[in-house]
């Protein structure tokens, strides 16, 4: 599990799993995570996806094993975000790569693929924003002055297990992997989720959509409450080459719901687009 360290800048930790062909020139996969999470919440990804590609799945600065050595009011930002992919991205040599991102890692996917457009052979955007909006503010921020506040205030496990319940998951889903899902999430710690709530908030990367070179997959639920319709109707009009696809669930974290369902869409759009 390789670290790039980089001199007054936080280190990046990325895995890279690769059970392609020896033989075979498999092209670089990113599955870029979301909120407070890390690479290994996509283990139901990666057993079917490394057959095909090298899949790379980052740590988000200040999230897994990625470094927290900077200033969290200010390192949250789309472009150093996007510009993280691309360090990784040249630390493996990687000229050009596919990049597949859930929920905030799909907004920083937006931002990559507008700021370099070049570096992206296929965007696959999994649940993401575009922006915030402000029914997705008000929903997590349960009662307080803001998400952020939330965060703070009640705890990241009492913050998180509410918003699972109402925003990311559906009845029924098993109480084993809600426990670990929120114990993992948790260890990002408050600093680094109020912070990155803060970004969440200001993020917008509609000025990036048109510069979007890559032929764009938007995976969504059925009338999600974070990923709305005001963001498929900005993905609609700014991005170029862009393909909206809804999934069989309402609930936000598509990509734990019905990943085979994911997965063999990503797979097809990459497939149409080699």
């Amino acid at each position: 599990m390789p670290t790039l360290e980089r001199p007054a800048l936080p280190d990046l930790h990325y895995s890279v799993i690769d059970f392609t062909d020896p033989w075979a020139d498999a092209p670089y996969l990113f599955l870029q995570h979301g909120y407070g999470r890390r690479g290994q919440f996509w283990y139901q990804w990666v057993p079917t996806l490394s057959r095909r590609f090298k899949v790379v799945c980052p740590d988000l600065r200040g999230h897994g094993g990625s470094g927290r050595d900077f200033d969290l009011g200010t390192g949250f930002t789309l472009e150093a975000l996007s510009d993280d992919v691309i360090a990784i991205a040249d630390h493996l040599g990687a000229a050009s790569f596919h990049y597949c991102g859930e929920s905030i890692g799909g907004l920083v996917g937006l931002a990559t693929a507008g700021r370099y457009p070049q570096r992206i052979r296929t965007l696959t955007n999994v649940s993401g924003p575009v922006f915030i909006s402000d029914n997705a503010k008000h929903a997590y921020a349960l009662g307080e002055s803001s998400w952020p506040e939330a965060v703070r205030r009640l705890g990241p496990r009492a913050w998180l297990e509410r918003t699972n319940a109402s925003t990311r998951f559906p009845p029924g889903t098993s109480p084993e992997f809600l426990r670990w899902y929120t114990d993992t999430v948790e260890k990002t710690g408050t600093d680094v989720l109020a912070a990155l709530a803060q970004f969440a908030i200001d993020a917008d990367a509609r000025p990036y959509l048109p510069q979007i070179q890559a032929p764009v997959l938007s995976l969504y639920p059925r009338q999600g409450a974070i990923a709305n319709s005001e963001q498929q109707q900005a993905l609609a009009t700014l991005v170029p080459n862009i393909d909206l696809q809804y999934v069989s669930t309402t609930y936000h974290m598509i990509q734990h719901i019905v990943p085979e369902e994911c997965m063999a869409l990503l797979e097809r759009h990459v497939a149409a687009h080699r």
